[in-house]
């Protein structure tokens, strides 16, 4: 959430690996899926990420939400969100040491998670994009002698690394809402993040603008425990794949984005 934590090292996923061990009490539904609490689907998911998953009154919303109460009802179960810092959902922690029993944290697919989570088919294409006061920083070349803010260990901060000019200071942002301010108040000249919440910030600052998006071939899945929910897993891909069919997934696109997707 973003792409978010790009990279897991070793060390981590050795943990991870070691927590999974761990005996957790869990519950079969009658769909077969196990759950750590007897009627909810527990999902852990990592704020703010609007309009993924952030908070709204009392209550936790957002397009993953949406996808993850789909899910709850195909297995007869309530949603119940727990929020959680990001490293811990990325890392396969959170899963196996059985805090929840699915993820959705506007999280990319990538190989080096896979070895410690399991993911369902993608569910959303990303984009990196920048985000500025200034709508003549429209590249990361314009950006040379600037500042540019990433979200620490995630695939923008990686982009980032990799293709920014020697002159550009980055500097690094535990979540989306420290990067958004910063930029707002002119502590920084741009951000680098996935361009959906990005184009949805901006929407709502308009003293805000995405100047410009990169094409990484980015996309989203939700994750269950390593090896240890192929039930769940199957429940959740089969509404991923049946919504996009019938339609219901381009409605809440639309709903939280503004315009059905591009593709599918």
């Amino acid at each position: 959430m973003n792409t978010r934590q790009a990279t897991t090292v070793l060390a981590t996923a050795a943990l991870a690996f070691g927590l999974s061990a761990c005996a957790t009490e869990t519950t079969t539904t009658d769909s077969g899926a196990k759950v750590v609490s007897a009627g909810k689907l527990t999902v852990c998911t990592s704020l703010p990420y609007e309009p993924f998953e952030f908070e709204k009154g009392n209550e936790i919303v957002g397009f993953d939400m949406d996808l993850m109460k789909k899910v709850a009802e195909a297995n007869k179960l309530t949603l119940a969100p727990v929020v959680i810092g990001f490293e811990g959902i990325q890392s396969g922690q959170a899963l196996n040491s059985g805090k929840c029993d699915i993820a959705a944290a506007g999280m990319t697919i990538t190989d080096a998670r896979a070895k410690v989570i399991d993911f369902t088919v993608p569910y959303f294409d990303a984009t990196q994009a920048l985000l500025t006061k200034d709508k003549s920083l429209n590249s990361l070349e314009a950006l040379d002698g600037k500042s540019l803010g990433v979200m620490t260990g995630t695939t923008g901060e990686m982009y980032a690394k990799e293709n920014a000019p020697k002159g550009v200071t980055i500097k690094s942002f535990e979540n989306l809402g420290l990067q958004t301010s910063a930029v707002k108040s002119g502590q920084i000249d741009a951000i680098i993040q996935d361009n959906g919440p990005l184009l949805d910030y901006a929407k709502k600052n308009p003293d805000t603008f995405v100047t410009a998006e990169f094409n990484t071939g980015e996309q989203y899945g939700f994750a269950v425990k390593k090896g240890g929910n192929a039930e769940l897993l199957a429940s959740a891909n089969k509404v991923i794949t049946e919504s996009k069919a019938d339609g219901s997934y381009d409605e809440l696109y639309k709903t939280w984005f503004g315009d059905a997707p591009k593709s599918k």
